[in-house]
């Protein structure tokens, strides 16, 4: 590390991981316990009456006590959502969870973006392959949460890929949650003309990026539309549901997009992709302005399904 990052950054441990965070940024002064006061000062944050109604709780994890849900105070998203054939989808989740489908042999996968502006832990892009599933529970019919998934109101998930930009975020969501995070270059830019990102491979080529018109954004008050995305991860053998809340502020949709270009590089993400097979792209969302809750995963009871 240079004199001059060292200047600029602090060490941090995370359950015997020492990571390095900005100094003097959001994690350094409040370890995810903010002053939503001080918060609401900041230009980028359009307000904090979303997490007011959030208390924090402590808890053990693997990654030592910490505060939950973390918070993030302002956000832009990128989902770009495909077909794609069950049989591919299936060899790729573990035997207890199975694709939730659009019609027999055709399930849904999606690629993610996100920036996170500001944030419990600071600045950081992130970015994902997911396949949407069945929800781990018993007596729910799956057409409903198709239609509630297509509405960005609440979906189940199972993430193969989910590379970050810092070390903070990987160790948390790594360590923390189970999730396959490493670190890369990746860049997010999302504003109301265009939608742009690229993802790094470990030789600093190209690994995916997207390129896309973004949807005509509409606004919408605080707390009037609240999605919610649950992702299943194993954590030392035991599967967890990990919940996130997204307060949404200003976002758009639209179906079968002409003007989304999704390249694939060679990379992690890029292999994942490829394995599913994906067909045809039928929805693109993007989120301009928005808010987000991530609670610490709880253990959930997932019964084996046939596959």
């Amino acid at each position: 590390m240079s004199s001059a990052q060292k200047d600029t950054t602090v060490k941090v441990d995370l359950g015997g991981r020492t990571v390095t965070v900005p100094k003097g940024g959001l994690y350094d002064r409040y370890r995810m316990n903010p002053d939503l006061d001080e918060i609401a000062r900041n230009p980028r944050v359009s307000g904090v009456d979303f997490f007011r109604q959030l208390p924090k709780i402590k808890v053990d994890s693997p990654i030592g006590p910490t505060l939950t849900p973390n918070f993030y105070y302002s956000v832009s998203t990128a989902r770009i959502t495909m077909l794609a054939p069950s049989s591919a989808i299936r060899t790729r989740l573990p035997g207890e969870l199975a694709p939730l489908e659009i019609a027999p042999g055709l399930g849904l996968i999606s690629v993610m973006f996100f920036r996170y502006d500001v944030c419990d832990i600071d600045f950081y892009t992130e970015a994902a392959v997911g396949i949407a599933v069945k929800p781990a529970r018993h007596g729910k019919l799956g057409f409903f949460d198709l239609v509630a998934g297509l509405k960005n109101e609440h979906l189940d998930s199972y993430v193969l890929s989910l590379p970050v930009s810092t070390e903070i975020a990987q160790v948390r969501g790594h360590d923390g949650y189970g999730f396959p995070k490493w670190v890369t270059g990746l860049d997010v830019d999302i504003d109301e003309r265009r939608t742009t990102a690229r993802v790094t491979n470990h030789a600093g080529g190209l690994d995916l990026s997207l390129q896309a018109t973004t949807p005509k954004q509409t606004a919408h008050l605080s707390g009037d539309r609240v999605s919610s995305l649950t992702s299943y991860t194993t954590i030392n053998g035991a599967w967890h549901s990990t919940l996130s809340q997204t307060n949404v502020l200003n976002a758009g949709t639209t179906r079968l997009p002409r003007d989304v270009r999704l390249q694939l590089g060679e990379g992690r993400m890029s292999d994942d992709l490829r394995s599913l097979k994906p067909m045809r792209t039928i929805q693109f969302d993007v989120m301009t302005e928005g808010q987000l809750a991530l609670h610490m995963p709880v253990p959930t009871s997932v019964q084996r399904r046939n596959k």
